[in-house]
């Protein structure tokens, strides 16, 4: 019986494993930079959290979330976002009560959506993401919008654009829903079902349709930029404003609204603009969610945060020619001749290891020349030969692959010789 991986999710083999790995090793970097600290949450959570967190009116829990009974009868789902998990995380450990404050998270994991597999969008996919809770102030909307677009940039992305919007307090929403409803509801019949259900649930995201985005109504529809109140208005001069200081360009999208309904005040998306990239160019998105964290059981907590696609990301690099300096190599390559050399290895290569060095041996009794070439494809910076002259001699003879330039060492002090050798080639 033959048995095929299931649909939308992928499997990452050895070469394309390590771009994953260099991606979370810098995103990891950055986030220290920044003074935000890893979260690691459970893989599923009860239903109920992202019925309540993410929102009852998203496609996400209308339609795409994974969802199961476990053998207690509890209603089980696997985790569609990062956020609902890291403000559960963040009430159900009391993290509000930290002296530090904003509590600075992120997160790096899987992600599962039931929804139709193609480039760059999966069914399981792998998210990072980063949230702060516990501030109020506009800066740390900027900081987190900077951490994305150092992150993209450092990466080797240049064309990358952004675009922010105010979705504004709950007064300015409410202003502007009764402009919607008044807006769509005459011709709300030449909509798609789901906008029809949305009219009165949350207006809001008849906006983020993709079906009916080219319908009349949806360039004329009101702007919730003219209904923000002075308080949000400021708010959002305050973001603007710290972000010219860092020297961040943005775009002012008044129909940016995102498709989670626990968004108010700041929401932005980073494109990509290459070339190529696909009809999808939304690489990540985020915004600030107050009353998030009282949804989920806990006491009045402001928060902003993002997520971005991992596979996105890896899309946008290919598209822009960016390729990752991941070094496949190693550091010696064990030729031996004979089955006591065999044996030997064993010991040999145990040390190195110990000391830090990547080593690697032959395993199927192969000639000489076939152990060279192998020690090639590894690309191996040294040979070590061990062979019956050597073991007489207790000595193994180092060659340096890229100069050719060959020295007969002592056994006894074969690690400290690769080992300084590699300090010089590194300038250590």
């Amino acid at each position: 019986m033959s048995f095929q991986i299931p649909r939308g999710t992928q499997d990452i083999l050895p070469g394309t494993s390590e771009l994953w790995q260099y991606i979370e090793e810098k995103a990891r970097d950055i986030c220290r930079r920044y003074n935000y600290h890893e979260l690691r949450t459970p893989i599923f959570e009860k239903t109920e959290l992202f019925q309540r967190g993410v929102g009852d009116s998203t496609d996400i829990v209308q339609k795409e979330m994974y969802t199961f009974e476990d053998r207690g009868g509890r209603s089980l789902t696997l985790r569609p976002e990062g956020t609902a998990s890291a403000v559960r995380a963040f009430v159900n450990n009391k993290m509000f009560g930290l002296a530090e404050q904003p509590v600075k998270l992120y997160y790096i994991g899987p992600m599962f959506r039931y929804e139709r597999p193609q480039s760059g969008r999966m069914r399981q996919f792998v998210q990072f993401g980063v949230e702060a809770m516990g501030s109020n102030d506009p800066s740390i909307d900027a900081e987190v919008i900077a951490l994305a677009i150092d992150f993209y940039k450092e990466l080797g992305l240049k064309n990358l654009k952004l675009y922010l919007n105010s979705l504004g307090d709950t007064e300015s929403r409410e202003a502007h829903r009764n402009a919607l409803i008044a807006h769509f509801e005459p011709r709300i019949g030449e909509f798609c079902s789901d906008c029809q259900n949305r009219l009165e649930n949350n207006p809001l995201r008849i906006l983020d349709c993709k079906k009916d985005r080219d319908h009349e109504l949806m360039a004329s529809a009101p702007s919730i930029l003219d209904y923000l109140n002075e308080e949000s208005a400021n708010y959002f001069t305050n973001v603007k404003k710290a972000l010219d200081y860092m020297k961040i360009d943005y775009v002012i999208d008044e129909r940016l609204v995102r498709g989670l309904d626990y968004y108010n005040h700041t929401a932005f998306e980073i494109m990509s603009e290459a070339e190529g990239f696909g009809a999808i160019t939304t690489l990540s998105g985020g915004g600030r969610y107050n009353g998030l964290v009282e949804e989920v059981g806990g006491p009045t907590t402001p928060g902003i945060g993002f997520a971005m696609s991992i596979e996105r990301l890896l899309l946008a690099l290919e598209a822009e020619g960016v390729e990752l300096p991941i070094e496949k190599t190693i550091d010696c390559y064990v030729v031996t001749m004979g089955e006591e050399a065999q044996t030997i290895s064993n010991g040999l290569l145990h040390e190195l290891r110990s000391a830090g060095l990547s080593a690697e041996r032959d395993y199927l009794d192969r000639k000489m020349k076939s152990q060279f070439k192998a020690a090639n494809r590894s690309n191996a910076k040294y040979v070590a030969i061990l062979g019956e002259d050597e073991l007489q001699k207790d000595e193994i003879n180092i060659k340096e692959m890229e100069t050719g330039d060959q020295q007969a060492v002592r056994f006894s002090e074969i690690t400290s010789y690769l080992t300084k050798k590699l300090k010089e080639e590194t300038g250590e």
